[in-house]
C-alpha cells in the first residue's frame, strides 16, 4: 500500500512539471494542476486583453483624479474617463470613436501594437503550444473586447467590429507567443503544409518582398526622426501655446506616442512618391507640400513644410529601387533557378508582396481625425501599394536578371536569332524604270 501511494504522489508531482531546469520540455500538463491544456491559453488571452486595456485606461483615470478638484469637472462621474479609455482601446481594434458627435476612425497603431505585444508576452509565459490553447486564448480576448464594446457603446455593430479586430490582434500576438514556447514546433514546420503548395520562386520572392517592406519601414523611421529634428521649434511652440500642467502634458505625450507608428507609415507614403494628406486638399510629398490649417497637436508640427519639397527631394522614390536592389541581392543568393522564367516569377512575387504589405499598412494608418476636412487623413493604400510594387520590381530586376546565367543565355539566344533573321533576309531588288518607246500618229514625223 505504501509503495502504491508513493508512486501516485510521484506521478502527481511529475504532472505538475512543465519544463526541466535546462528549458527542455518534459510533461505538458497545464500550468494549473489538473486543468486541461486550453485553460493556459484562455488565461493568456484574458491577461493580454486586461493588461493592454489597463495601460490605456490608467492615464485617463489619472488625469481625472488630478483634475477632480477643478470646478469645471464637478459632477463628472469616475466612470466617464474609464469609458473613454475603453473607447480608445476599442479604436485600436477598428471600432470608431465618437467624441462630441464627431466620429474618429484613425486607428492608434501604437495601442494596437501594445495589445499584440501583451498577448505575445502572456502566451509565451503561460500558454500551451496547441491549436486548442490558441483558440481558447483568442476566444477569451474577443469576449473581453465584445464586453467592453457593449458597456461603452451598447451597439451590436460596434460589438461585431470589436470582435473582428480582437480576433486579428489576439490571433497574431498569441500565435507569436505560443510559437516561442519550449514545446512549440518551429514556425517553418507549422506553415510547411501551406507554404509548400507554392512554387519555390514564389516562396523565395515573397520573403524578399517582406524584407523590402521591413527596409522601407526602417527608412521611414529615420525620415520621421529627421522631420522631428527639423520641426522641433514648431513642436515646442505648440506645446507652449497649450499651457498644459505636468499631468495634462503626460497624458498628451502618451496619446501622441500612440500615433507615432501612423506617422512612420505616412513617411513610407512620402518615400513612395505620392505622399499623404492631413486634411482635405493637402498634400505632403517630396515633389510638393500643400498644407492647410491643422489642429494644435504637437506631433503634427513635425510634418514637412512647404519649403521642404522639390529639387533633389523629387528623387525620393529611388529609395524603393534601392530597397528592391537589397532584397534582390538576397533573392539572387537564395533562389535556385531552373528556368529563366523562375527569376522573373520571383521578382514579380517580391513586388506583389512588397506592394501588398505597404498598401495594407497605409490602409491601417489612414482614417478620420475629426469632422469636416480632417475626415481625410493618410493616403490611398492602392496608390502607395502600386508605387511600392513598381519600385521594388525595378530594383529586383536590376539585382537578379543581369547576373543569372539562364537569363543571360536566353537573352543571348534571342539576340543571336534576331541577327540571324536579319542576315538571312534577302536584300530587296532595286527596280529601275524602263522607258517604253511611244509611237506617234502624226504623218509629218
Amino acid at each position: 500500500m505504501s509503495d502504491s501511494s508513493g508512486t501516485d504522489r510521484l506521478d502527481r508531482l511529475r504532472r505538475r512539471v512543465l519544463t526541466s531546469d535546462d528549458g527542455t520540455p518534459r510533461f505538458f500538463a497545464s500550468d494549473l494542476d489538473g486543468a486541461p491544456r486550453w485553460v493556459g491559453g484562455l488565461l493568456a488571452g484574458l491577461q493580454g486583453a486586461l493588461l493592454s486595456l489597463l495601460i490605456v485606461v490608467l492615464p485617463t483615470v489619472t488625469a481625472y483624479v488630478v483634475t477632480s478638484a477643478d470646478p469645471t469637472n464637478a459632477g463628472v462621474p469616475w466612470t466617464r474617463p474609464v469609458a473613454f479609455g475603453g473607447a480608445v482601446w476599442l479604436l485600436a481594434h477598428g471600432v470608431p470613436l465618437t467624441v462630441a458627435g464627431d466620429v474618429l476612425t484613425l486607428t492608434p497603431l501604437g495601442v494596437t501594437l501594445l495589445a499584440v505585444f501583451a498577448c505575445y508576452v502572456s502566451a509565451r509565459r503561460s500558454g500551451n503550444a496547441t491549436v486548442l490553447s490558441w483558440a481558447a486564448g483568442v476566444g477569451g480576448y474577443t469576449a473581453i473586447a465584445v464586453a467592453v464594446a457593449l458597456l461603452v457603446r451598447a451597439s451590436v455593430a460596434d460589438a461585431l467590429l470589436a470582435a473582428l479586430g480582437a480576433v486579428v490582434v489576439s490571433g497574431l500576438g498569441l500565435a507569436g507567443g505560443l510559437a516561442r514556447r519550449p514545446e512549440a514546433r518551429s514556425l517553418r514546420d507549422v506553415l510547411r503544409p501551406v507554404w509548400s503548395r507554392l512554387a519555390p520562386p514564389i516562396r523565395t520572392g515573397a520573403v524578399a518582398g517582406t524584407l523590402s517592406v521591413a527596409l522601407l519601414l526602417v527608412a521611414a523611421s529615420a525620415t520621421v526622426v529627421l522631420w522631428v529634428l527639423a520641426g522641433r521649434t514648431t513642436i515646442t511652440d505648440i506645446v507652449g501655446s497649450l499651457g498644459l500642467d505636468p499631468v495634462g502634458g503626460g497624458v498628451l505625450a502618451v496619446a501622441e506616442v500612440a500615433f507615432v507608428p501612423n506617422l512612420v507609415v505616412w513617411a513610407l507614403s512620402w518615400l513612395a512618391g505620392p505622399g499623404f494628406q492631413v486634411g482635405t486638399g493637402t498634400v505632403f510629398s517630396g515633389a510638393a507640400v500643400v498644407s492647410g490649417p491643422l489642429p494644435a497637436i504637437p506631433l503634427l508640427g513635425a510634418l514637412p513644410q512647404p519649403d521642404a519639397a522639390g529639387g533633389l527631394l523629387t528623387a525620393v522614390p529611388l529609395v524603393l529601387v534601392v530597397t528592391g536592389l537589397v532584397a534582390g541581392s538576397w533573392l539572387r543568393r537564395r533562389l535556385v533557378a531552373v528556368r529563366w522564367t523562375d527569376d522573373v516569377l520571383a521578382c514579380v512575387a517580391a513586388a506583389v508582396a512588397a506592394g501588398g504589405g505597404g498598401g495594407h499598412l497605409v490602409v491601417l494608418a489612414s482614417g478620420a481625425l475629426g469632422p469636416g476636412r480632417m475626415a481625410d487623413v493618410g493616403a490611398s493604400g492602392l496608390v502607395i501599394g502600386a508605387a511600392t510594387a513598381g519600385g521594388v520590381l525595378i530594383g529586383t530586376f536590376l539585382a537578379v536578371l543581369p547576373f543569372d546565367p539562364a537569363v543571360r543565355a536566353r537573352v543571348g539566344r534571342a539576340w543571336h536569332d534576331a541577327l540571324a533573321r536579319g542576315a538571312d533576309t534577302p536584300e530587296p531588288a532595286t527596280v529601275r524604270p524602263v522607258r517604253v518607246p511611244t509611237t506617234s500618229n502624226d504623218p509629218t514625223e
